[in-house]
């Protein structure tokens, strides 16, 4: 096998160790009481490679949630017009989802909430270009304005961060049980239901506006063909 093979197949068996190591003691203790002293002993990796191929400890954790996090890594395809109500029911039953399967997401939207540091920043920054990519394609697909969909979207994504945080510790929030499955299929459906009328108040404000569109025209052109007439009968 030839050298160069070898040591990328042990630096990327070595960056999965280290990798997997991190998510265990996140899942453990959280974000706050990681040090690079017991990640290395935990991994079985020096801190010497621990620097070498991730820079700093922050960058491992953020290599991490690179690899993990819902909106840094969904996927840009555009849908075709008539499947982009079912495309955004989709993207949120799989944030659902995947916040769900995964606790240590769970921990880092709540330590989002009191941290403030360049990793976070480039996280959120991320995740905006991912968001906008979203906003703008509903705008360009449905012809509305950007911030109408930046609501509808900022609004059911938040609502769903925050249910997801609170269901360890609630669970029941007004009425709706948050630690089943059953409540957590209701709160889909109701999502459904918001997304559904969205897109008919959509279909019903460019019907009503092509209407008026259409009118106006006609009235312009009935005017025209008067004035025309007058303007031949005064000659």
């Amino acid at each position: 096998m030839d050298n160069s093979v070898r040591i990328e197949r042990d630096r990327a068996a070595t960056e999965k160790r280290l990798l997997d190591a991190i998510g265990n003691m996140i899942a453990e203790k959280g974000f706050e009481k990681i040090g690079i002293n017991e990640v290395a002993k935990r991994s079985g990796v020096s801190k010497v490679l621990i620097y070498r191929y991730f820079g700093s400890l922050e960058e491992l954790i953020a290599s991490y949630i690179h690899q993990h996090d819902f909106w840094i890594n969904f996927p840009r395809k555009t849908p075709h017009r008539n499947d982009l109500p079912d495309f955004i029911k989709k993207m949120f039953r799989k944030q659902i989802e995947r916040l769900q399967r995964n606790p240590i997401l769970k921990r880092l939207s709540r330590w989002e909430l009191s941290t403030h540091n360049e990793m976070i920043d480039k996280l959120r920054q991320q995740r905006e270009e991912t968001g906008l990519w979203i906003v703008k394609t509903i705008s360009l697909l449905t012809k509305c304005d950007q911030r109408e969909a930046a609501a509808l979207v900022a609004i059911i994504s938040a609502a769903i961060n925050y249910f997801i945080m609170l269901e360890d510790y609630c669970p029941e929030y007004i009425g709706i049980p948050l630690n089943k499955n059953d409540g957590w299929e209701h709160i889909n459906n109701e999502i459904d239901i918001l997304i559904d009328k969205w897109f008919d108040n959509q279909r019903c404000y460019h019907s009503v506006t092509s209407l008026v569109r259409s009118f106006i025209s006609h009235i312009v052109c009935w005017i025209k063909t008067v004035n025309k007439y007058l303007c031949v009968r005064k000659h």
